[in-house]
């Protein structure tokens, strides 16, 4: 039996506005890129070996129609001047044989830089309590991330994020999402 255990991922975002809740998010899904895909919303491990690949290298690997993996972050409003976000975020252990982990964070009043700092420091947090790195969780986020990077045992921390702000009377969408990506085989 065959594993699935995807190989590649890579992060969008997209922002949509249409009168009809349903549509907005279609718009957010067409400006991330990834509205053509059949995708499944699945948890937040970031697999063992796994590259990060440019979007637009990864959008050049899905096809129309694609059962697709996806973690994604959601937010909505149709509230006039309500900032909302939604941000994934990502950790990366420095041993390629380990996983690590993606967070999702849907924010209301939040920036980009809050919300997708928050969204990575959950990350960083969920891996660091699996490689047993010490951590402050009362401490600020630059403190926590000075002492990962000591540790030596997290090689990399990201986030994408997309905010806006709504508009009365019109419905308001933001996402933003790791998709993940299998290598086709040739003869397929």
């Amino acid at each position: 039996m065959s594993l699935l255990v995807p190989n590649r991922l890579f992060l969008t975002k997209g922002v949509g506005r249409h009168k009809e809740k349903l549509a907005s998010f279609e718009m957010a899904l067409r400006d991330a890129g990834i509205h053509a895909v059949n995708y499944v919303h699945v948890s937040s491990i970031f697999p063992p070996g796994c590259k990060v690949v440019s979007k637009e290298h990864g959008l050049k690997s899905i096809k129309p129609g694609e059962i697709t993996f996806i973690v994604m972050a959601r937010n909505e409003t149709e509230e006039s001047h309500r900032l909302i976000s939604a941000s994934v975020g990502m950790a990366i252990p420095s041993d390629v044989n380990s996983y690590g982990y993606l967070s999702e964070h849907h924010g209301h009043g939040m920036t980009d830089e809050e919300c997708g700092e928050y969204a990575e420091d959950i990350a960083a947090q969920m891996l660091a309590t699996t490689l047993g790195i010490p951590f402050d969780e009362n401490g600020s986020w630059d403190e926590r991330q000075d002492l990962w990077k000591l540790s030596d045992k997290i090689v990399k921390t990201t986030h994408i994020t997309q905010s806006a702000i709504g508009q009365r009377g019109v419905w308001t969408t933001v996402l933003s999402a790791a998709v993940f990506i299998f290598d086709r085989e040739e003869n397929a």
